[in-house]
């Protein structure tokens, strides 16, 4: 069956480089999954007063449950963000609270994650990475290990065409990618024996 991959870019820029190397990314993945952005960038400012069930002149914003509901109706999600300022980007941010409420039916839970972090220096994006894991470590979520994506002095990264230059980081990327979508893999079939275990029609 195929998967649904949501990928989050952490840069509103046009053209920034956290979108193109998300579009090289996207074609590493198997023919066979639906791969593509989940666009942050008109996501209002988290504010719970819109979950909080007592404060009732105010309606949860359309595109808080639009975000919602695309993040659950995903197999796993790819994060490609920049470092800004030694973290990761607020919007960015703001799209990981969202999806962390309500409560009761967070749409990160247990969902398979991936990072590609980038930066013009040479750190590749470290602190926004690790930012980023502690943030996602709270939702459960399954994430890779070793070896993690920092890709550093991203200008020479990615050549004028929008594809990246270097066949060395291509494969590197594509390594990546095929862990992720076996972490994906494993992941639904987890999910699937757990519900073969429980009797439909318990007597």
């Amino acid at each position: 069956m195929a998967k649904n991959i949501s990928i989050l870019v952490g840069s509103l820029r046009r053209e920034s480089y956290a979108r193109k190397i998300a579009l090289n990314a996207i074609d590493l993945f198997p023919a066979d999954y639906r791969v593509g952005i989940v666009e942050i960038r008109d996501l209002p400012l988290y504010d719970f007063d819109y979950d909080d069930p007592e404060v009732t002149d105010k309606a949860t914003p359309a595109r808080y449950t639009d975000f919602r509901e695309t993040i659950k109706g995903s197999d796993g999600v790819l994060f490609v963000t920049p470092e800004n300022n030694r973290t990761i980007p607020a919007c960015l941010k703001n799209a990981v609270d969202i999806g962390s409420k309500p409560n009761s039916d967070v749409a990160w839970k247990n969902r398979p994650a991936g990072i590609i972090s980038h930066s013009v220096g040479r750190m590749g994006g470290y602190s926004s990475q690790k930012n980023l894991r502690l943030a996602l470590s709270y939702f459960d979520m399954p994430t890779l290990g070793q070896p993690e994506v920092f890709l550093s002095q991203s200008p020479s990264l990615v050549g004028a065409s929008g594809k990246i230059a270097h066949e060395s980081t291509v494969r590197f990327l594509q390594d990546y990618i095929t862990r992720f979508t076996q972490l994906v893999e494993a992941r639904a079939g987890e999910r699937l024996g757990s519900l073969k275990a429980v009797p439909l029609h318990p007597r």
